[in-house]
């Protein structure tokens, strides 16, 4: 039996698809920084990002739009999210000089909306996409 703090940590990151799923998302997304840099337009981003993920078999819906309700008012396109990763993981894509709080605040709230407890906020507006421009956040866990 493994005990402690860490081997707990270990164990339940092997169990949760969500990790998975977000490892090879992230490992796309550095890819795609590699080979175009910082400085272009989100679309072309999301436009590159959506190719190498199919190129990888990662699992996607692209611009998903979701169903909200507010007390007995529902309205069917409510927001977008700009990637949906087999249900689980919410991506949302920025090309920005820096990320701001209402950045965060808005995957907070794809996350809430959508029931999924990962997101990921990405920032190809930087030098080095693993230095800053990757933002993990998770909803419940």
């Amino acid at each position: 039996m493994i005990r402690g703090v860490g081997a707990g940590k270990i164990m339940a990151e092997q169990t949760i698809p969500e990790n998975a799923i977000s490892e090879k998302v992230i490992g796309a997304a550095i890819e795609v920084h590699r080979a175009l840099g910082p400085g272009l337009l989100e679309s072309v981003y999301e436009e590159c990002l959506a190719h190498e993920m199919s190129l990888r078999k990662i699992p996607f819906e692209r611009q998903k739009q979701i169903s909200l309700k507010y007390k007995d008012l529902s309205i069917p396109a409510g927001f977008r999210v700009d990637f949906l990763l087999g249900g689980l993981v919410v991506v949302e894509l920025k090309s920005v000089e820096n990320l701001l709080p209402i950045h965060e605040a808005q995957l907070l709230s794809y996350l809430r909306l959508t029931g999924c407890r990962l997101g990921l906020l990405i920032n190809f507006n930087v030098e080095q996409l693993v230095k800053g421009g990757i933002r993990r956040r998770v909803n419940g866990l």
